[in-house]
């Protein structure tokens, strides 16, 4: 097979069937789809195509994005591009080329040099970047999805009659192999929606067995909204849902940033783990609880702001923090399992959230917990929990913590 130059290629002077084999015998094998289409780049060019952009790209299901695209360019690595919900009612997708292939489950092509005015915005940038041929081919799924793989080329020439056949044949073995990538994307991202990134990673990892359970030390949070009960007596469904939204979205963007998990959602109450470092035990686990409790609490006063001056209800929740020894493991039913953790300091932490309310304290601790942080505490007494024998002596914060109690 004789090697083909980008600049001067010939109609019929590279082969696709090496690509072909590889892409059945290792291709599937990657794990990532950016890894794919670089590897996939790179022996179409050591084949001899033309090519100098491919992009990659499937719908997908995920509560913030509508698709995902990968895309390569000779000489650059493989970005990635996220769509969210309704960009098919956009400018960027209607009448754009992915719409045409799509919408006709056929191969389209637009010569990039003889572009019309009226042609997709797409079709000039890539013209104006250098390419001069632009092909499309459906990837088409197992669910009746079309998926869109697209080749550009900067050759003079454009793309031969033998390149396109041998990009479509590319196709038809390209399709399940990114249908396996894209399922276990979707799959990795709505377990990171629903269980959270540790959860997700152990069922991935085959870890489902019922009664399967590690013992690891924590940090434990419980939150939960003062006067709930209530406000969904009397908001409208769709306002309380934004408020419950705006709440949890907050939390969780404070929690994140700073390591810990949500692991459950209780109506409107947050089970919040922050697994302890080994090397450090749990002062840096009650350190980080503690300072994403106070950028909450700091977050929430500014929405409470606006929420004032739209005369909204304002969002205001108490955190019970402990910290100590829990079972991260599997329970449940045969046929319906869950993550949890399970140990004292759970029922510490939600007994510690209940207080708050009595106390008008927005965030209360114990004695372990406060003994990690290094930073002024109070202590507010000896109080009685729910369920525990002895009295607890209860702990806060020095400082105001903010929006909540």
């Amino acid at each position: 097979m004789p090697q083909i130059s980008i600049g001067n290629h010939s109609s019929t002077g590279w082969s696709v069937g090496q690509v072909v084999d590889w892409l059945l015998r290792d291709g599937r094998l990657s794990a990532e789809p950016s890894e794919l289409v670089d590897t996939l780049a790179a022996k179409l060019l050591a084949a001899g195509a033309p090519l100098w952009r491919l992009r990659l790209g499937f719908f997908t299901i995920n509560p913030q994005l509508a698709a995902w695209a990968y895309v390569w360019m000779r000489g650059r690595s493989t970005h990635v591009e996220q769509y969210p919900h309704g960009v098919q009612q956009t400018d960027a997708y209607i009448g754009s080329p992915a719409q045409r292939m799509v919408d006709s489950g056929t191969p389209v092509r637009y010569r990039l040099d003889h572009l019309a005015p009226s042609d997709h915005r797409l079709l000039h940038e890539l013209a104006a970047e250098g390419g001069t041929d632009y092909a499309l081919f459906p990837l088409r799924f197992s669910d009746g999805s079309r998926n869109v793989f697209a080749l550009a080329t900067d050759d003079p020439q454009g793309f031969s009659a033998h390149d396109l056949a041998s990009f479509e044949t590319l196709s038809h073995a390209l399709s399940p192999v990114l249908e396996v990538a894209a399922t276990r994307r979707i799959a990795e991202t709505l377990l990171d929606t629903y269980v959270g990134h540790r959860t997700g990673r152990r069922v991935l990892q085959g870890q489902i067995q019922r009664g399967a359970a590690e013992t690891i030390h924590a940090a434990l949070w419980y939150s939960d909204l003062r006067d709930f009960t209530p406000l969904t007596e009397t908001l409208p469904t769709p306002q309380l849902l934004a408020m419950l939204n705006e709440y949890f979205e907050t939390v969780a963007a404070a929690v994140s940033a700073r390591g810990g998990e949500i692991l459950r959602f209780v109506g409107d109450a947050m089970l919040i783990v922050f697994p302890a470092d080994a090397g450090h035990g749990s002062d840096l686990a009650c350190r980080a609880a503690v300072d994403a409790a106070l950028d909450a609490f700091a977050r929430l006063e500014a929405i409470n702001r606006r929420r004032r001056q739209g005369g909204d209800p304002e969002i205001r929740f108490g955190v019970g923090l402990t910290a100590g020894e829990v079972v991260y493991g599997n329970v449940g039913a045969p046929d319906r399992l869950d993550f949890t953790v399970i140990g004292p300091s759970v029922n510490r932490a939600a007994r510690l959230e209940s207080l708050t309310k009595e106390l008008g304290v927005p965030l209360l601790m114990t004695a372990p917990f406060a003994g990690c942080l290094g930073r002024p505490v109070r202590s507010l007494g000896m109080h009685r929990l729910k369920g525990l024998p002895e009295p607890v002596e209860v702990y806060a914060l020095e400082e105001a913590a903010g929006a909540g109690a």
